[in-house]
């Protein structure tokens, strides 16, 4: 039982990491996406009013990205519980680069009242 436990986890980690370089391709070609456009539009001689609405559309798609990678992230954590409860807490899976224990978050946005309104 403990050894087809093992297979199936094995499979359910190849997919997630799977998933997670995914994820981040799709990222990392979607940010490169976003830094070509701006330049090209100014080599090609256009207004900047021209693109706009594909930079927009472009720079949502990289928040949505970065949402569903949290989203995989907060499922990898998840997965790593239901691997101790299943009895494989000794299994170790990855590249064994330790994780940290809470996840390092950049500080929130915070609105700042404007000097001159008044």
């Amino acid at each position: 039982m403990l050894k087809q436990r093992r297979l199936y986890a094995d499979q359910v980690a190849a997919s997630l990491f799977e998933a997670e370089t995914a994820i981040d391709a799709a990222l990392a070609k979607t940010a490169a996406l976003a830094g070509v456009m701006p330049g090209l539009r100014a080599q090609a001689g256009l207004s900047a009013l021209i693109g706009q609405e594909a930079m927009e559309w472009t720079s949502r798609s990289i928040v949505a990205l970065a949402e569903a990678r949290r989203a995989v992230i907060e499922a990898h954590k998840e997965l790593s519980l239901a691997q101790k409860q299943i009895g494989l807490g000794a299994v170790l899976y990855g590249d064994g680069a330790p994780k940290p224990a809470e996840p390092v978050r950049a500080p929130s946005l915070r609105a700042v009242k404007d000097a001159n309104a008044a």
